[in-house]
């Protein structure tokens, strides 16, 4: 695992090589072990190597046979001992036996047909120095990230933006619009990022750039196609396919390890996985420590439990940090115990395997449920459903008067992914500024256009995959991990293991009782079965507990008081937020900790840089 940088130029800056390492030093956590550059009249590349495949030879920027081609390259390549025999039958020379070599050579031989030979998670750029042009590509569910803009002369790109705000052409400037949508998805969902006219590459898209010019293909679509018989078939190959991509997962020449949670995903990729240890974190109270279960199911696995408990005040004090690493702000707050999970897991191993994909694939969110436990009630008709939802929606909200609500809409007009937090009216309502933001549903609604077909549930589970996934689960994986120098593997999201998930009927996915069927009778036949059933938790966290002790409240209440605050919101409705909260009169912390979340990424992006 690594990052990089590089930009292009149509004139040679003075400082080329100062302004390349000011941009690498600032993403040296993704690759502590060594640096390379490349540095031409057209472009500078540079590069940052956490080793993990080919120890002594692996280092970038590589080149091909005659130097006319730069690779630099973030991820692994899990079928790169095929691709790489495959290109020594064609007549390629190879100099190392890294994955990164496959992907030049492969790119020789296969142009931009090549990503869809490739298993596993990459973004990577190829520079040709015969036209000057740049080829760059980003993996099929976004795993890698892939950053990018046009700024002045230079077209800039790399692994995270905060390297962007050390090159001299780069113009650092809040995008508003990116602010408002963020207030209802908790990330930012939109191409363009928090900083204007930044963009990041979506999932399964090349780019390609020359003469100023950028042009993005889409090269992959995870459309379900479940047309078989329903029965065991399905856990027979999910059974094997599993095994299959744990064991492609593993390659490594470090050793690696496995979170674990109270979970049947984390805990089916440890069983599977044989690893020596597994890793967890916790908080106080029951309800908020899986720990306990770590350690005595690690122990009917045969594995080392590493644990760690965090406090409330471990978890404020490096919560600027943690958001300085996502570049963009996420208000989950399950990122910060993946941030300390990492961090533990980190000072063992280099490389580690986790459990996300399995819910946007296998069908695990509970909210998957509602389509088919609401069918009765569906059948009402929608102008009577409008007008009861519209009268619930006067009153606090609560657990029924939410279904009521929901069910006066359309599952495209409710469902937006797995948080929504403010809605469109009450996002208006807090903002102390005005901006062009389309609503939830235009932002949503390309993906439902391209399953206008499907059922609810494998609609739900398309815009969680082209949504949910890259901008909440898979950032805070990538940017945590990162930021403790860790790789991370997640052996769910493999091209493999769609196409096998990918062809399971919605039935088998998810009834009005269980959700991951099919997964969970597979994950019985390794892992005992109180943990196959088991509701998922996922490292949860105190926020609305903590929200109402003295100490944290004052310090989201300062946050709420300041200058930066009274810019973009209105104070007296958050101020109304935490004290509603404080005083037990609604549970207001999800949307608390969302604005709180961005003022202090803010602060650490605006204000100290």
């Amino acid at each position: 695992m690594c990052g990089y940088v590089g930009f292009t130029k149509t004139k040679k800056l003075e400082n080329d090589d100062a302004v390349l390492t000011a941009m690498m030093d600032s993403i040296k956590h993704r690759g502590p072990d060594s640096d390379g550059k490349y540095i031409d009249d057209n472009i500078s590349m540079g590069f940052r190597r956490l080793s993990i495949i080919d120890l002594k030879e692996g280092d970038q920027p590589i080149f091909n046979e005659d130097r006319s081609l730069v690779l630099t390259f973030n991820g692994e390549i899990y079928n790169y001992k095929d691709l790489r025999a495959e290109l020594i039958k064609a007549g390629h020379d190879f100099k190392t036996n890294s994955d990164s070599e496959v992907l030049l050579h492969g790119f020789e031989e296969y142009g931009e047909e090549l990503v869809n030979k490739l298993r596993g998670m990459f973004s990577f750029v190829i520079y040709n120095k015969n036209d000057n042009s740049v080829f760059g590509a980003r993996d099929m569910f976004g795993i890698k990230p892939f950053y990018y803009c046009l700024m002045g002369e230079s077209f800039i790109y790399g692994s995270e933006i905060k390297a962007f705000l050390h090159h001299p052409d780069f113009k650092k400037e809040l995008n508003e619009e990116a602010l408002e949508n963020y207030l209802s998805f908790q990330y930012s969902p939109l191409e363009e990022t928090f900083f204007k006219n930044v963009f990041k590459l979506p999932p399964a898209h090349t780019i390609f750039y020359k003469n100023g010019k950028i042009t993005k293909k889409r090269y992959f679509i995870p459309k379900f196609n479940a047309e078989h018989a329903e029965g065991e078939w399905y856990v027979d190959e999910i059974e094997k396919i599993m095994q299959n991509s744990v064991e492609a997962h593993k390659i490594a020449d470090v050793e690696v390890g496995s979170f674990l949670s109270s979970g049947i995903d984390s805990s089916y990729i440890a069983c599977l996985a044989n690893v020596d240890k597994t890793f967890t974190v916790g908080f106080e109270g029951k309800k908020y420590n899986e720990i306990s279960y770590a350690k005595d199911f690690s122990k009917v696995i045969g594995v080392e439990n590493i644990n760690k408990e965090i406090t409330g005040d471990e978890y404020f004090k490096e919560f600027p940090n943690i958001q300085y690493h996502m570049d963009e702000p996420l208000a989950d707050p399950a990122a910060i115990a993946l941030y300390f999970v990492s961090k533990i897991a980190s000072e063992n191993v280099k490389v580690v395997l986790s459990g996300e994909g399995a819910d946007e694939l296998f069908g695990g969110y509970k909210v998957y449920r509602e389509p088919l436990t609401a069918v009765k009630y569906n059948k009402i008709p929608m102008p009577i459903r409008r007008f009861i939802g519209a009268v619930a929606s006067l009153f606090p909200a609560k657990r029924g008067f939410n279904f009521l609500v929901r069910r006066g809409k359309t599952l495209e007009e409710w469902f937006i992914g797995n948080a929504n937090i403010f809605s469109n009216k009450e996002r208006k309502k807090i903002l102390n500024i005005k901006t062009n933001a389309k609503d939830t549903k235009y932002v949503t609604g390309k993906f439902y256009d391209e399953v206008k077909d499907y059922d609810p549930v494998t609609k739900m589970q398309y815009l969680d995959i082209n949504m949910w996934l890259m901008g909440d689960i898979l950032l805070k994986a990538d940017k945590t991990s990162m930021a403790n120098s860790l790789e991370l593997r997640v052996p769910f999201l493999d091209k493999e293991v769609f196409k096998v998930a990918s062809g399971i009927p919605y039935t088998q996915r998810v009834d009005v009782v269980n959700t991951k069927k099919a997964l969970r009778k597979a994950a019985a036949r390794k892992i005992p079965e109180f943990t196959a059933n088991k509701e998922k938790l996922g490292f949860p966290v105190p926020i609305r507990v903590w929200l109402k002790e003295d100490k944290y409240f004052n310090t989201v209440k300062d946050a709420f008081n300041s200058d930066v605050a009274k810019k973009y919101f209105n104070q007296k409705e958050i101020l109304k937020l935490l004290n509603e909260h404080k005083e037990g009169k609604k549970d207001n912390s999800r949307k608390i900790w969302t604005v709180f979340t961005f003022l202090v990424w803010y602060d650490e992006f605006f204000i100290k840089r």
